[in-house]
C-alpha cells in the first residue's frame, strides 16, 4: 500500500453509541414479523457487485425498527454479513429509503468522516486485498462466517492515505459506479416498456377489445389496422390461435454433465449466474472454456444473437436472450430457443418466454424435485401462448426490437464500466497508479 498507513477498521468508528453493531437474534427476526411495507431489510442477498441493490425486499414495522435502534442502519453505513456471503460489503445509499435494518446476519459501521471517507472504505472492502482482509476473520469450515463478528470487524485492517486522497480515489470509483447504475435505471425503463407493450397487444388484447367497443385509437393507424375488430368465442382475436413454443422456435438441450476446466483465454461457456431476470446476458464474469471443449459443447447448437436461453433445473425458468455480437456454448441445466425460419421475431420469442403467463405455464410444468426443481426439457416446446397474424408480430417486432436493443447496448457498456472498475480499485487502492491517470482512463469510458 505504499507509504499508507494500516489502521484497523474499530479506531475509524464515529464517537455514538450503536457506530458498531450487529444485527438482531435468529429467534427475533422471525418470518412472521414480516410486513408488507415499512422498514426494508437488508440481508446477504440484497447486495451486489456496485453500490446499488439487487433482489427483493423484506420489510418490518416501523415500531419493530423503533424498538432495536442500533440494528437500523442509515446512509454513509457500511455493512458487512458475518455468515453466509462473507467477504461482500455494501454502503448504504442516500436514496430509496430513509433508514434500513439489519437482518440477523450482518454487521454494520458508521465511520467517523472527520478521519475516513465512507466510500473509500467500502471501495477498499470491495478489492481483492480488502476481501481478502475479511476472510482472514472467517472459518470456512462448513457455512462461512465470522465466529466473533464484532471483535473481528473492529479489526479489520484498511489503508489509510489522507483524506483529500480517499475522497479523490472514491470519486473517480464512484463514477463508474454511478453511470453503471443509470444506464440499470434506464434499462428497467426500457423493460418496462417492453413487456407493457406486449402484456396490451398479446395478453390483455388491448388493440382488438378498443376496436371491438368502438373507442378511439390509441396506435399509430398503421399499426391499428393490423389487429382484428372482434373476440372469437374463447375470448381471443378472431384469426389468432393457441399453439406451442416448439410451433415457432427450435428447442436444444445441453446433453453434457460434465463441467469443462475454467481458462484464462477462451471462448465463453454459459453459467446460470450470466442469465437475468430482465432478459439480458451479463458477461462481465465469463466461464472461458479452451476451443476443442468449446467445439464439444456447441456439437448441438451454438448460441447466437436472438436466441434464447431457459433455465430447467434448480433456478428453473429463468431466460435471457444472446445480444448482438456474442457467440457462447450452453452451460449445464440450460435450453437454448432458436426461431424457425418461417417465424424469425425473436424479440417476440424473448417477450412471451418473459410474460407472466408464461412463467406461470412453466411454473405447472415444473417438478419439485426432493434436492432441485427440474423443468422437464420435452415440455419446453409444449408450453402454450396465443399467437397472432405475421403482421402483427412483426409489427412487434419493429417496434420493440429498438427498446431490447438499447438494453443490450447498456449491459455492454456496464460490463465494459465495471471491468474498468475492477481493474482500476485494486491499483488505486495499492498506489500503484496515480490520481492524474485513473481520471483520464475514466474519462474515456464515460
Amino acid at each position: 500500500m505504499g507509504e499508507w498507513e494500516m489502521i484497523q477498521l474499530g479506531s475509524l468508528a464515529a464517537p455514538k453509541n450503536g457506530a458498531i453493531a450487529i444485527g438482531p437474534f435468529g429467534s427475533a427476526m422471525k418470518a412472521e414479523l414480516y410486513t408488507a411495507t415499512g422498514v426494508p431489510v437488508i440481508r446477504g442477498t440484497n447486495i451486489s457487485n456496485t453500490r446499488a441493490w439487487k433482489g427483493d425486499w423484506v420489510f418490518i414495522s416501523e415500531s419493530f425498527a423503533d424498538g432495536m435502534p442500533r440494528c437500523v442502519v442509515k446512509t454513509g453505513e457500511l455493512v458487512f454479513p458475518h455468515r453466509g456471503s462473507v467477504g461482500e460489503v455494501a454502503i448504504i445509499p442516500s436514496e430509496e429509503h430513509k433508514r434500513y435494518f439489519l437482518s440477523s446476519s450482518l454487521m454494520k459501521i458508521k465511520i467517523d468522516e472527520r478521519k475516513a471517507d465512507p466510500f473509500f472504505v467500502y471501495y477498499y472492502f470491495r478489492s481483492t486485498a480488502g476481501r481478502a482482509e475479511i476472510l482472514k476473520f472467517a472459518s470456512q469450515v462448513g457455512t462461512p462466517g465470522i465466529g466473533q463478528p464484532l471483535s473481528s470487524l473492529k479489526m479489520f485492517s484498511v489503508p489509510l492515505p489522507p483524506l483529500p486522497e480517499q475522497k479523490a480515489i472514491s470519486s473517480i470509483l464512484g463514477a463508474l459506479d454511478d453511470k453503471i447504475e443509470l444506464n440499470r435505471q434506464m434499462n428497467e425503463t426500457l423493460e418496462s416498456m417492453a413487456r407493457l407493450f406486449f402484456k396490451d397487444w398479446f395478453v390483455d388484447f388491448g388493440p382488438t377489445r378498443a376496436k371491438a367497443e368502438g373507442l378511439q385509437p390509441y396506435l399509430e393507424p398503421e399499426l391499428w389496422s393490423l389487429f382484428p375488430d372482434a373476440l372469437d368465442d374463447d375470448d381471443k382475436p378472431v384469426g389468432w390461435r393457441v399453439t406451442e413454443i416448439g410451433d415457432i422456435a427450435l428447442v436444444v438441450d445441453c446433453l453434457h454433465s460434465k463441467k469443462p476446466q475454467r481458462q484464462d483465454n477462451g471462448k465463453p461457456l454459459l453459467q446460470l449466474w450470466n442469465i437475468r431476470d430482465d432478459g439480458l446476458i451479463d458477461m462481465n464474469d465469463s466461464f472461458l472454456i479452451s476451443e476443442a471443449d468449446y467445439a464439444n459443447w456447441i456439437s448441438r447448437i451454438e448460441a447466437q444473437a436472438g436466441d434464447c436461453v431457459i433455465t430447467n433445473v434448480g433456478r428453473v425458468g429463468a431466460v435471457s436472450q444472446i445480444p448482438v455480437g456474442l457467440t457462447a456454448a450452453l452451460g449445464r441445466n440450460m435450453t437454448g430457443l432458436r426461431c424457425k425460419s418461417d417465424f424469425p421475431y425473436p424479440t417476440f420469442l424473448i417477450e412471451c418466454l418473459l410474460s407472466n403467463a408464461m412463467r406461470e405455464e412453466i411454473l405447472r410444468r415444473t417438478d419439485a424435485g426432493t434436492i432441485l426443481n427440474a423443468l422437464n426439457v420435452r415440455s419446453i416446446p409444449k408450453l402454450n401462448f396465443y399467437l397472432s397474424t405475421h403482421d402483427v408480430a412483426n409489427a412487434f417486432e419493429e417496434t420493440v426490437r429498438p427498446l431490447r436493443l438499447k438494453m443490450e447496448i447498456n449491459q455492454k457498456e456496464n460490463d465494459q464500466l465495471a471491468q474498468t472498475r475492477d481493474l482500476l480499485l485494486p491499483k488505486l487502492m495499492s498506489g500503484q497508479i496515480r490520481l492524474q491517470e485513473a481520471e483520464k482512463i475514466v474519462e474515456k469510458v464515460l
